[in-house]
């Protein structure tokens, strides 16, 4: 199929929430949610997962191995992911890298007596910041943020400190994997309705676009597996209706066709 709708799927977390922004439904029963996946086609394995993430309160300070750790110990890959921000409240920040160098010693110490907190690099976030997250960043999302995150599809996640909440933490490994230092990426804003490039294979494991399209026009796209991630918008992709708030898996050189402008991104994996 050159273009496919992805299923959203909601996920309850501790740290989630039950007043949705706008756009993204209510929420059935109780439960606080936390993240909106956009799952592959049954039968199939993606390389790429697309999420938004709804927090109301500080996620887990965690950290994921690259593909050749994640290998080494029989996993198909390893976690690096980017996070876009949609809207944050005043106040909101994300932890990105720390604020000194960490050794092992150090970095399991400070985890256990939970002064990683106060270690960690609590970044003050708006609306349109862009962050790469290489595997091996310790890091955390903070209270009040929305975003869309797009990732390397490997549900492997180490959780170095929970603000003691009654979950698991996976200390050796995560102590294993983590590059405990400040981020070395620089601070990136990106308002929507601009077309560039926010990420390249080489520098990450997938190459992220942002798009900006007018309406009336129609764009043919390479031949390979895309990730088509529109924020806003609406018109046609292989005959097929599609608006702002979805995700569509694109293959087979489709043509998209804009009826109203279009701001998001495209998403692929140059190895698949």
């Amino acid at each position: 199929m050159p273009a496919t709708p992805l299923t959203t799927t909601y996920v309850a977390k501790p740290w989630g929430r039950t007043d949705l922004p706008e756009g993204f439904g209510p929420v059935a029963g109780r439960d606080r949610i936390g993240e909106l996946w956009f799952d592959a086609p049954q039968g199939r394995a993606l390389p790429l997962l697309v999420k938004y993430i709804f927090t109301s309160e500080k996620l887990s300070i965690q950290v994921h191995p690259d593909d050749a750790q994640a290998r080494a110990k029989g996993l198909p890959g390893g976690k690096s992911e980017c996070w876009y921000i949609l809207d944050a409240q005043p106040g909101a920040t994300l932890g990105i890298g720390t604020v000194r160098p960490l050794d092992d010693t150090a970095l399991r110490a400070a985890a256990l007596d939970g002064s990683i907190e106060g270690l960690i690099d609590w970044k003050p976030v708006k609306p349109g910041d862009f962050f790469y997250i290489p595997a091996g960043t310790v890091h955390a999302i903070g209270a009040g943020v929305t975003l869309v995150e797009v990732q390397q599809n490997n549900d492997i996640t180490y959780r170095l400190y929970d603000y003691g909440r009654p979950r698991a933490l996976h200390l050796d490994e995560g102590v294993r994997v983590s590059r405990a230092e400040p981020y070395p990426l620089p601070n990136r804003n990106v308002a929507p309705g601009q077309a560039l490039r926010l990420l390249t294979e080489g520098d990450a494991p997938f190459t992220l676009d942002m798009i900006a399209w007018d309406a009336g026009s129609a764009v043919t796209l390479p031949p390979t597996m895309l990730w088509f991630i529109p924020l806003s918008g609406a018109g046609l992709v292989d005959g097929k209706p599609w608006q702002g708030g979805e995700c569509w898996l694109l293959e087979d050189n489709p043509t998209i066709t804009i009826a109203k402008p279009t701001t998001g991104f495209m998403a692929w994996q140059a190895n698949i």
